[in-house]
């Protein structure tokens, strides 16, 4: 799934860039940035652009 960073709080990751969602925890995206340095993230701070799950892991805790 690709999703758009709009923002959230203290991060890294570059606003208005699309990234890859590498696994789906408790309902929290986690997403790798540039330095490959893994995060989770709430939906709420992504705009989904290709919503395709298919090859997401959903994770459940």
């Amino acid at each position: 799934m690709k999703v758009k960073y709009l923002g959230y709080g203290q991060s890294e990751f570059e606003i208005g860039r699309i990234y890859d969602v590498l696994t789906i925890e408790d309902g929290w995206y986690r997403i790798m940035n540039e330095n490959h340095d893994e995060e989770l993230f709430p939906p709420k701070a992504f705009e989904i652009i290709d919503g395709a799950e298919s090859n997401v892991v959903l994770v459940i805790a």
